[in-house]
């Protein structure tokens, strides 16, 4: 049956176009054409031992018209092929047949990883709640106490000292969000703690400034692709700060239990959390944009490098993919209830990586083809790609794993 939309707007913002997805999957990052009918898709992921994802077309407008489009249709040999939508016309078949064929040399694809290979364990002796890795492949690992540093030759070790130890104001803070800046010069972190800390990475770690902010715990940071505004999130509430001149903007009120995650894409912002609702509010006038009831709690929120689409990680396991302008929706089901939800896009936009507990699962995107699967023996707490997209690190129970991606 048709997935309902959840999605419910002021009056200002309605909009009478169903919500749905136009074309075939290949369109995902495209733009719709004005003439194909409109869809609803469901990604169903299957359970680990199958290595197919099946895609299934579902008509808002006449859910019994599409049920009988060959049912029995069977899935491609990767994920995200669907099964088939009605033929174009033949008005649609002369125009393309006159289109001469494009030669392979001349088209451009994005290389995706193959498999990941264990090459390292940093030792951080208690839990990391938060990792970043940069380009230079330095790792950062945040938990309580204090931040390690680890350069470039202990990713291949599993006892080698870490670089620096940058010990908290507070030992008894401990961090549990951090973002690196775009430059990779800076750092912020945040969590148990009345403040947020900024970092200056180079030539030598050290704090530049403290934010103090007006909550007890920061769950989540969220970075504008310029670095110039952050989002903090807290219960109940979102502080938005300018990190140019240091100053909060605003104390932003969300709903208490709808303030677990938040990100930040062009001038909106999103938040969500045990409510499950995921909102989305204009960074201008502060007003809610949206509401999308996902009927099942928010753990992870992301976007793609494009910021064109945003990523939700629930409570079960599934994965919501938005639109943030159009109104178009995907789900991907995996039909499993995890604790820690972890989602991280690659800076090159052909995948992305989700943990759900102990396992990792790599995704091509916008196919949604599963690229590969790694297990942990604990849960992973959380990870980070490096921004060329040679690394992945998690961090877990004590320790950071390091994997480098194949190609």
């Amino acid at each position: 049956m048709p997935e309902s939309s959840g999605i419910s707007q002021d009056e200002d913002q309605a909009q009478t176009q169903p919500e749905g997805v136009y074309g075939t999957p290949q369109q995902l990052l495209g733009s719709p054409t004005q003439h194909d009918p409109v869809y609803q898709q469901q990604w169903v992921l299957q359970t680990p031992d199958r290595s197919e994802l099946q895609a299934s077309w579902l008509s808002e407008a006449e859910p019994e018209a599409a049920a009988e489009l060959n049912p029995s249709f069977p899935p491609g040999p990767e994920f995200g092929q669907a099964c088939p939508s009605p033929p174009p016309s033949e008005e649609v078949w002369s125009f393309l047949r006159a289109i001469p064929p494009i030669p392979d040399e001349a088209v451009v694809r994005q290389r995706v990883p193959r498999r990941s290979w264990k090459v390292g364990r940093l030792r951080h002796g208690k839990k990391v709640y938060a990792v970043a890795i940069s380009s230079t492949y330095h790792v950062y690992t945040c938990g309580h106490g204090y931040i390690k540093v680890w350069d470039k030759s202990a990713l291949y070790s599993c006892n080698m000292p870490p670089q620096a130890q940058l010990d908290l104001q507070d030992r008894q803070n401990c961090v549990l969000t951090c973002k690196l800046f775009p430059d990779e010069r800076s750092l912020i972190t945040g969590g148990l703690s009345r403040s947020l800390t900024l970092w200056d990475l180079a030539p030598t770690p050290r704090i530049r400034a403290q934010l103090a902010s007006t909550g007890p715990m920061c769950y989540s940071l969220a970075l504008s692709s310029n670095a110039q505004i952050c989002l903090a999130c807290f219960k109940g509430f979102v502080e938005i700060w300018d990190l140019r001149n240091q100053i909060l903007i605003r104390k932003h009120e969300v709903p208490e239990y709808g303030s677990r995650c938040v990100d930040i894409v062009g001038n909106k912002f999103w938040t969500g959390g045990e409510d499950t609702r995921l909102y989305s509010w204009d960074l201008r006038s502060y007003q809610r944009l949206q509401q999308h009831d996902l009927q099942h709690e928010i753990l992870s929120i992301t976007h793609d490098p494009s910021e064109e689409w945003v990523l939700v990680g629930l409570r079960t396991s599934d994965i919501i993919i938005l639109h943030t302008h159009r109104r178009e929706k995907f789900k991907a089901v995996l039909h499993k209830y995890v604790n820690h939800h972890n989602l991280k896009f690659a800076s090159c936009g052909s995948y992305f990586v989700t943990t759900l507990d102990e396992s990792i699962h790599c995704i091509a995107a916008p196919s949604l083809q599963r690229l590969f699967q790694a297990e942990e023996p604990t849960d992973i707490l959380c990870c980070d790609v490096s921004s060329d997209n040679q690394y992945l690190v998690t961090g877990s129970k004590n320790s950071a794993t390091v994997y480098q991606l194949l190609y």
